[in-house]
């Protein structure tokens, strides 16, 4: 299973932020408007990601620890041709746990995903997710992690625990 280590915080100064992404990967990014439906599951994370711009999805399970800081993360990802077939069969075998609505602009920035985000209901966020070769350890990936925090001006008290599902449903 392939692992990351995550890293996710509240954006305060938007604009700075996307001219630091920018700046970093070299590039102006790729905007990708998602929908996700989280499914009950007994353990981890599972969601249908509905990509409404480049057409098609993808199911994702993953595991990770819910806390500050730059987090281990096991993932798999399948790709779907018909998300909507499937958002609705596993609905009818699992049930619905909730829906994340997302802008999200695409920044690679080396081996790490810099995910800056506008999520419906909640506001701004960026993410990290420096995506470890097998050969790389977690410690390793949370050095990359925090390397680029700075490069990007996240701040440790702008950090954020648990997915975005999980904050949503604390805002009810």
């Amino acid at each position: 299973m392939p692992k990351n280590v995550e890293v996710k915080a509240a954006v305060h100064d938007w604009d700075q932020l996307i001219e630091n992404a920018k700046r970093l990967s070299k590039s102006e990014g790729i905007l990708i408007m998602q929908e996700d439906t989280f499914f009950n599951v007994s353990k981890g994370r599972l969601k249908l990601r509905h990509l409404k711009n480049g057409g098609g999805g993808q199911l994702i399970f993953y595991n990770r620890a819910d806390m500050e800081g730059p987090k281990l993360s096991d993932y798999s990802i399948y790709p779907t041709g018909n998300p909507v077939e499937l958002t609705n069969l596993l609905s009818d075998a699992l049930g619905v746990k909730g829906f994340v609505k997302k802008e999200r602009w695409l920044y690679m920035v080396e081996q790490t995903r810099v995910h800056v985000d506008m999520v419906e209901g909640l506001g701004r966020f960026v993410e990290l997710e420096v995506v470890l070769t097998e050969d790389q350890s977690l410690e390793e990936g949370e050095a990359i992690a925090q390397k680029l925090m700075g490069e990007l001006g996240i701040k440790k008290e702008d950090l954020v625990t648990g997915a975005y599902m999980d904050l949503i449903l604390l805002s009810k």
